[in-house]
Formats: C-alpha cells, sequence, structure tokens
C-alpha cells in the first residue's frame, strides 16, 4: 500500500473529471490525471468537493475524505506515472441537493493546471453525465473497496478462504506426480497420517478407467471419483500439459485445508453412463472447512435431463470456500451452496474473476450464509443467476452481466435472500416480472441489506472484467491474475 507521495513531486498535470452516470442521490465517476511533469514512483491525488458530495467505494486507489476534502493514493500495482502517463480513479458518490465538479486538484501537492510549473494557469476539468433506464437493460459505474492492507500475494488464498487460519494446502510437504487417479489415490494413503501435508502434481487424463479406490491408515477413498475424505493439507494441481478429468468429479468429505488448481473437470453425470460424484463436477459436504480452487475448467454439456447436476455444490456445514479465476460452462447448474431450505449452515463462500457462461441457473443458488461475488463475467445465464434466498446475503460488487435473464434475487421460493450491490454493469438483461416465489431484483437494482466482508481485496472496474476475465480465468492459462490493467 502506498502511504505518501514520492519526494520527486510531479511540477505538472492535468486532470478530466467525468460524470459516467447519476442517479437520484448518487452518481459515479471517473478522473483521469496526468502527469505532465517528472515521473513519480509514487502519488496522491486531492480534492474538495462543493456541494458535499461523499465518496463511498472507489477502485484505481485507495481513499479517505475528511469534510470536502478527498484524498486518493495508489495502489501497489499503479504507483508509477512517467511524463505523459495518466491513471484513472473511479469512483461512486452520493449527493444532495446538486452535484457541481470539483473546481481545483492536486498531484502530489502540486495544483493541476493542464500545464507544467512556470505556465499559464488553466484548470482542465470537463464534466460529462449520461444516465440509462431500461426495464431490459440497465448499466451502473464500477467501484472498489476500501482496503485496510494489501490484498494477498500472487498465488496465495483469497476471498473467504483466506480466513478460519487460511488455506494453504500441502504447503510444505512433499511433490509427488500422478498421471491417473488410482495414483493420485496411491499418493493420498501414501502419507504417515491424514493431516501429512501433500502436493499432488496431475498430468493427463484421469478418468473411470484409471481410477481405483486404494486403501490406508490415511485416506478413504473410492472408485470412479476423486475422494478426498476425513483428510486435510492437500493440494492438487495441474502441470506440464494439463489434467483433465473426464466424467469423473472430485469429492470433499469432512475435510480441510485442501486446494486444487489448473485442472479441468467435464461431464461428470448423476445418471446414464458412467456416473461419479452425484452429477456434481466438483462437490463439497459434511463439516468441510477451508477449500480454495482456482484455476479450474467446470463444464457439462446439458442439464438434468442430459444427466448433469451441479458444477460447483457445497451442502451440510461447507464454509470458508473461494472459486477464484475459473470457468463454468454449459449447464443447467451452476452450483449451490446448501442442498435445501433447511440446509443453513453453509456459507463464508467467495466467488471473483470467473466466467460464468451458458448456464440455465444457480450462478450460484446461496441457501442462508454470506457469499462475496465480485469482478465475474456472466454470459448467458438463460433462466436465472445469483439466487439468494433462506435469508442468506450476497454481497455483489463489480461484476459484468450480459445476455442474461434474472441475473439477482430470490427465486423458485417464498423462503427471502438479501443483497448488497455496487457497481455492477447489466449489459443487455432481462427481468421478469415478481410473484410469490420469484422475486427478480431487476430493473432497478438496489440493495437490501448490508454484509461485512472481513478480509482485504481490490476490485477491477466492472467494465473491464470481460477483459480481465478472459485473459486469466480457466485452467492452463499460467495461473495469471488480474493486475488492475484493462
Amino acid at each position: 500500500m502506498a502511504t505518501g507521495a514520492n519526494a520527486n513531486a510531479a511540477v505538472g498535470c492535468r486532470v478530466d473529471y467525468t460524470v459516467t452516470s447519476q442517479w437520484e442521490g448518487g452518481f459515479g465517476a471517473n478522473v483521469t490525471v496526468t502527469n505532465l511533469g517528472d515521473p513519480v514512483s509514487n502519488w496522491t491525488l486531492a480534492w474538495s468537493f462543493g456541494a458535499g458530495q461523499k465518496v463511498t467505494q472507489l477502485w484505481g486507489g485507495e481513499f479517505s475524505q475528511s469534510g470536502s476534502a478527498v484524498t486518493v493514493r495508489n495502489t501497489s500495482w499503479n504507483g508509477s506515472l512517467a511524463t505523459g502517463a495518466s491513471v484513472t480513479p473511479g469512483f461512486n458518490g452520493t449527493w444532495t441537493g446538486s452535484n457541481p465538479a470539483p473546481t481545483s486538484f492536486t498531484l502530489n501537492g502540486v495544483a493541476c493546471t493542464g500545464q507544467p510549473t512556470g505556465t499559464s494557469t488553466t484548470t482542465s476539468t470537463s464534466t460529462s453525465t449520461s444516465t440509462s433506464t431500461s426495464t431490459s437493460t440497465s448499466t451502473s459505474t464500477t467501484t472498489s473497496t476500501t482496503t485496510t492492507s494489501n490484498p494477498p500475494p500472487t498465488g496465495a488464498a483469497t476471498g473467504f478462504a483466506s480466513q478460519n487460519g487460511g488455506t494453504t494446502g500441502g504447503q510444505g510437504g512433499r511433490t509427488v506426480r500422478a498421471t491417473t487417479g488410482t495414483q493420485i489415490h496411491q499418493a493420498l494413503c501414501s502419507r504417515a497420517s491424514s493431516s501429512t501435508p501433500i502436493i499432488i502434481e496431475v498430468e493427463g487424463t484421469i478418468n473411470h478407467g484409471n481410477t481405483s479406490a486404494v486403501s490406508g491408515g490415511s485416506c478413504s477413498t473410492a472408485s470412479g471419483v476423486i475422494e478426498l475424505k476425513q483428510i486435510s493439507n492437500v493440494t492438487i494441481i495441474g502441470v506440464g500439459a494439463g489434467a483433465v478429468f473426464d466424467q469423473l468429479g472430485i469429492h470433499i468429505r469432512e475435510s480441510r485445508n485442501i486446494i486444487i488448481r489448473n485442472v479441468t473437470v467435464r461431464n461428470v453425470k448423476k445418471s446414464g453412463s458412467p456416473t461419479s460424484n452425484g452429477g456434481d463436477a466438483i462437490g463439497m459436504e459434511s463439516n468441510v472447512r477451508n477449500v480454495w480452487v482456482d484455476h479450474v475448467n467446470l463444464l457439462a454439456s446439458g442439464g438434468e435431463s442430459e444427466g448433469y447436476d451441479g458444477l460447483f455444490d457445497m451442502k451440510n456445514n461447507t464454509q470458508y470456500v473461494t472459486l477464484s479465476y475459473s470457468t463454468l460452462r454449459n449447464s443447467g447448474r451452476g452450483g449451490l451452496i446448501g442442498s435445501s431450505e433447511s440446509d443453513l449452515s453453509n456459507g463464508f463462500v467467495t466467488f471473483h474473476h470467473n466466467l460464468y457462461e451458458n448456464i440455465d441457473s444457480r450462478a450460484p443458488l446461496l441457501r442462508g450464509g454470506v457469499g462475496h461475488m465480485y469482478n465475474n463475467y456472466y454470459v448467458s445465464l438463460n433462466e436465472s443467476g445469483i439466487n439468494s434466498r433462506a435469508g442468506a446475503k450476497a454481497k455483489v460488487d463489480n461484476n459484468y452481466f450480459k445476455n442474461s435473464r434474472d441475473v439477482l434475487g430470490t427465486f423458485y421460493t417464498d423462503m427471502a435472500g438479501y443483497w448488497q450491490v455496487s457497481g455492477n454493469i447489466f449489459d443487455n438483461v432481462t427481468w421478469s416480472a415478481p410473484d410469490s416465489e420469484h422475486k427478480p431484483a431487476g430493473p432497478d437494482v438496489k440493495s437490501t441489506t448490508t454484509v461485512g466482508i472481513p478480509y482485504s481485496y481490490t476490485l477491477d472496474q466492472a467494465a473491464c472484467v470481460p477483459t480481465i476475465v478472459g485473459r486469466t480465468a480457466g485452467a492452463n492459462t499460467g495461473m495469471r491474475e488480474s493486475n488492475g490493467v484493462c
């Protein structure tokens, strides 16, 4: 986190302040500052509002506000500003009465006049306002969160998986290589105990033909599924040419501290032949804690009528889970948190930088508990999307929804759930009429609760989410992560 300006302050700057959208009592804006002086390695941008406006959330920097004075400092990744370079923090704010643009700005304490110091002093500030409202499409600006510490380093568990003692998988344990499902089970069963750390590198296609049960005191395995039962401290990671679990699911039960990265799980069925894992690509149940699933591809070839179930399911007291930088495609059901309206002991789940594409519903279905969905790209949610019900609370930040229907709400039940929304973009989203068991959040999407998030995170601009997710999400992408740049 940047804590101050560079010793060599910029000696000239220009600011373009643009109101990108405005609604009753609220607005979004971008502040583009261009360095016209010497290069700087850290920057601090400051201005004052003239009509009592307040910044509520901001991306592309870390902000504070005292009275009318706003201060924005660079993040860890955008502090360097060469001569002629620009940076664009953006924010959401509130207003009452009127919303005039600020009339002056400073960069590292130097007034932004549009010229290097010593020349004419005409402030360059432009303002534009546009709003768009439709019963089928709504677009809002992007926002960020004020963080109290730096986000986790690349390659470390994020979101709720970073809580409750953290998720480190097999860190510190020996590394073994597996090219069959049986070898994965053998690696688990060869440990000194069920909690001995291990990293299992997987390459090749894992299927029913090469996956058998293995016995041992440190494992409890089964044939026809990758069984992670009553174990802890395990990492499974795809390497080399890639790892594909073909028609073979991964089942996590009564386990904790599990990491799964850089693998593909496809076409897992609960009916037809062959079957595996109740039709779930990855399923968790019965007192599971701290699971991080990252850079995976989860896909089916249809819905329940074709024999498939969920891509990413959690039930019966599963908590502290993160799904990040992954793709979920071509399924009737994206995933659930809680198997019924009485299974409410699950939650504390984070979904970020994932692609959901051609999913009928459950993106995810959240029954009770808390879920945090940010910087996901949702395309072709055919029936419904984030389904918060039975008292669940969903925090939905800076996601991009496209060509979809009823992307947020309470669906197929009269047991309401709740949501806190900010900075999402709704691009060609259709909202249906509400009824007793169908309560879409739109077209006028507003928060119905507040949700506290205990960990640090940095939001990408919602408008950049399709590009960022496109180059980072999924297996075999080099496990790249967002650097905050479109």
